[in-house]
């Protein structure tokens, strides 16, 4: 597929750890030639180097491994087949770059990583990233990722949130946390959310196309969609590993 396509390539979509054949959170954003990593959690980073050597820049939206351990993989291999004296930028939390020293101290990863903190407004390559801080059990930044004509909105992992509407405000798509079959008790704190949430939120937001993902394992990913759509009357996709998307 040609660099000059705008396109988000499903690296992995299981929540909490991965399912047979599958990995946890992670998704390669690809526009005019530029390749951003969005998360990189369990067994995300062999599929990541299947459709990209090398990306330009990561965003991990919270610390949890099921979002960032692969981020590891990556380090060494941009330590070993990266461009010589360049550092690769990453967006992320302080606790995301503290797992990542707990688990591999050297070369420590500031010397492999060019960190920036996610919490902070920034242009990433030909995006525009805008961080928006959600519910969830650690400190967690959606991103809102904008370029001339192109608009991808994810949310990591979060509970309801009006704030959700602001992320995905006319998104070209959204994709979405849709971690639990059903809601919790009635007053429980809400650091994740339901597919049929997800299809709330997408369709307060205005957004084009909504794709579903951080599946506990074992979850009817077909139900949920169908939950999904009772609430939102655009396109619903369900994320499965390697899927590609045209946007």
């Amino acid at each position: 597929m040609s660099d000059a396509v705008s396109r988000l390539t499903v690296l992995g979509s299981c929540g909490a750890w991965p399912e047979p054949g599958r990995a946890c959170a992670g998704f390669l954003l690809s526009h005019n030639g530029f390749h951003v990593v969005l998360d990189l959690g369990y067994g995300a980073a062999a599929r990541l180097f299947a459709h990209c050597r090398l990306p330009d820049a990561v965003v991990v939206t919270h610390e949890h491994p099921d979002h960032c351990a692969d981020v590891s993989a990556l380090g060494r291999a941009w330590h070993y087949t990266g461009p010589p004296g360049e550092r690769l930028p990453l967006h992320c939390t302080p606790g995301t770059v503290r797992r990542l020293e707990a688990l591999e101290p050297r070369p420590h990863p500031a010397e492999l990583f060019a960190v920036h903190d996610l919490g902070v407004p920034a242009d990433v390559g030909p995006f525009r990233l805008t961080p928006y801080l959600l519910p969830h059990h650690q400190p967690n930044f959606g991103v809102r990722l904008s370029a001339p004509g192109l608009t991808v909105a994810y949310t990591g992992d979060t509970g309801p949130s009006p704030l959700l509407a602001e992320l995905g405000r006319d998104a070209d798509l959204v994709i979405c946390d849709a971690t639990l079959r059903t809601p919790p008790a009635e007053g429980e704190p809400r650091y994740l959310m339901t597919a049929t949430e997800a299809g709330h939120w997408a369709a307060a937001a205005g957004a084009r196309r909504l794709l579903l993902t951080h599946f506990w394992p074992g979850t009817d990913r077909a139900a949920a969609a169908e939950e999904a759509r009772a609430e939102f009357a655009g396109e619903v996709l369900v994320a499965e590993e390697d899927l590609t998307i045209a946007l």
